[in-house]
């Protein structure tokens, strides 16, 4: 639809259209205010290639390139790039990985990316008003400045009043999570101060990709397993996009026909009516068995 109205104020016809029409189409929408994200510049590119695929049976011409050197070769827009492949901390990585730490400040962090798929930015900009550990629910500000209201596991709410009563220092800082030792002592923790956190425990604990974002990836790839409704996990993750939250899950061609078989008996009434012809069938052939002498 975003294509269709630009497409109104350069009327080309969707048979005539090429790659130099989709890189028309991108500068236009990175002039626009605000920009939107290159996932979404992306995602756009996509359906219509995929739109283009489905009507024409084939790619969308190269069309007349926009450079004037013959060597250069202008890549594929967006579409063309490899799937970003999800790759998870196993249980046993995760196992190692948290015992390295000794502070319950570090196991609240660590706990909150592992069992709620914070982002590290997410983390350090908690407020302390942000807790309603009474509640066990937390506000989350993400990207975009929204906010999304996530519950707190049991385990990291134990976690989290024992870093509060034990070792947050005296300090007037609105930040949940503040530094505990040196001269930044009970000023908020910095995203340098985070890196420095993980580098140290993965030489520690050996797990060498263990990061920030991998504890997210680790979050979202179990919650997949676990046969989550995928709107929820998107709402916990805080994805624009269903397609992003799809990452996590890696179907197997059983999974899919499993999944197909089971939701084939949940549908009603389409689910009744097929299994009652079949039965009805079946009694048709037995009938017609016994009519024939066999």
């Amino acid at each position: 639809m975003h294509f269709a109205r630009w497409l109104e104020e350069v009327p080309q016809p969707l048979p005539e259209i090429t790659e130099s029409t989709l890189l028309d189409y991108v500068r236009h929408q990175l002039d626009q205010e605000p920009k939107p994200a290159p996932q979404t510049v992306n995602h756009r590119l996509g359906a219509l290639r995929c739109l283009y695929r489905f009507h024409y049976g084939q790619e969308i011409p190269a069309g007349q390139s926009h450079f004037q050197r013959a060597h250069t070769k202008r890549p594929s827009l967006g579409y063309g790039r490899p799937r970003r492949v999800v790759v998870p901390l196993s249980a046993d990585e995760v196992a190692k990985f948290w015992h390295s730490f000794r502070t319950f400040r570090d196991l609240a962090l660590v706990g909150l990316m592992l069992l709620d798929g914070l982002r590290s930015c997410e983390v350090l900009t908690l407020q302390f008003e942000d807790l309603q550990l009474a509640e066990a629910q937390m506000q989350v500000l993400g990207k975009g400045n929204k906010k999304r209201v996530l519950p707190v596991p049991p385990e990291i709410v134990e976690v989290v009043e024992k870093y509060l009563r034990l070792e947050r220092p005296l300090t007037n800082s609105s930040f949940l999570f503040v530094s505990l030792k040196g001269r930044q002592r009970g000023r908020r923790m910095t995203p340098a101060g985070l890196r420095s956190l993980f580098s140290h425990h993965r030489l520690r604990s050996q797990i060498p990709h263990a990061n920030a974002h991998r504890l997210r990836h680790t979050f979202g790839a179990d919650m997949a397993r676990a046969g989550i409704f995928l709107p929820a996990l998107q709402h916990l993750m805080r994805h624009s996009q269903i397609h992003t939250t799809m990452l996590y899950v890696p179907l197997a061609p059983q999974d899919v026909w499993r999944e197909y078989a089971r939701a084939v008996q949940q549908r009603n009434p389409l689910g009744s009516i097929l299994s009652n012809f079949g039965r009805a069938s079946r009694r048709g052939v037995t009938l017609s068995k016994c009519t024939n002498g066999s």
